[in-house]
């Protein structure tokens, strides 16, 4: 899954990884719509759509439904959500942060075969995983409202990319193999992240994630594995000062937080 993990000011998970995807104190960072004109990278010519160009008529409806499910999910797919997650809890500012996991490009990828399912699946499918996975929700009916806006909304993000080539920024930032040390993480988080997420990691729904326990993703996100998790701070956090942290230190944050309790996940309950 706004920057979501926060170390500073802002460690989120995420993820589903979702999912867990899915860290900021600002409305800008946390739920808000993408930043007319934000770089997705400084190397990158790449810009944000500005919100103000999406379409009248029914399209621009289903894709402006799309972006505020995105960024509020609890608010806007209520039926479906079982936390306090929101997608972009895990995919930075909406969906369009280089190395923070966008979704610029995605449609366009799908269908695509996953390891973690052995098979082939469609984009309406990933999203399902990550409704059931980092917001330990429930599936959305693909022809509802919610999963067409989000689609929409995808797709609309991605409407200057080409088909089928993947977006420079796509997934998270390459980091080596490391070991964290959970004792190292707790000092870390203490000093860096508890000030917006808490000693207990509760966050401050809906624009600070809980990075653990039962309004945070569940075991089965992609959050949940420490060298994503990992990957996703040391570039992404914290927000104020991104890419400050070592891998290892990153690692170390990661090791702390995975050591947390997280909702087991069970796939039967999710469907």
């Amino acid at each position: 899954m706004i920057r979501v993990i926060a170390i500073r000011c802002g460690l989120v998970i995420a993820f589903a990884f979702s999912l867990l995807i899915l860290f900021s104190t600002s409305s800008v960072s946390f739920g808000a719509p993408p930043k007319p004109g934000q770089a997705a990278d400084s190397a990158k010519a790449w810009v944000a759509p500005d919100p103000s160009t999406i379409p009248a008529g029914p399209l621009g409806d289903s894709i402006r439904l799309g972006m505020h499910v995105f960024n509020d999910t609890p608010k806007y797919a209520e039926r479906y959500v079982g936390n306090k997650m929101s997608c972009t809890h895990c995919h930075i500012d909406g969906g369009t942060v280089s190395k923070g996991m966008p979704m610029v490009g995605l449609p366009g990828m799908f269908p695509m075969y996953r390891d973690r399912e052995k098979t082939v699946i469609t984009f309406e499918e990933r999203i399902q995983q990550c409704f059931q996975r980092s917001e330990t929700g429930h599936r959305v009916p693909n022809e509802g409202p919610e999963m067409t806006g989000l689609v929409a909304y995808a797709q609309w993000l991605s409407k200057d990319q080409v088909i089928g080539r993947p977006f420079p920024g796509r997934g998270l930032v390459d980091l080596p193999e490391l070991n964290g040390d959970a004792a190292k993480g707790s000092q870390i988080y203490a000093q860096q992240c508890a000030l917006c997420h808490g000693t207990e990691g509760a966050g401050k729904p809906p624009t600070i994630p809980a990075l653990w326990g039962p309004d945070s993703y569940s075991d089965g996100a992609g959050m949940n594995q420490i060298a994503k998790m990992a990957a996703f701070v040391q570039h992404n956090m914290p927000q104020t000062d991104p890419d400050t942290l070592t891998p290892q230190e990153a690692y170390d944050v990661a090791t702390y937080v995975h050591s947390k309790p997280h909702t087991a996940f069970i796939m039967k309950d999710h469907m």
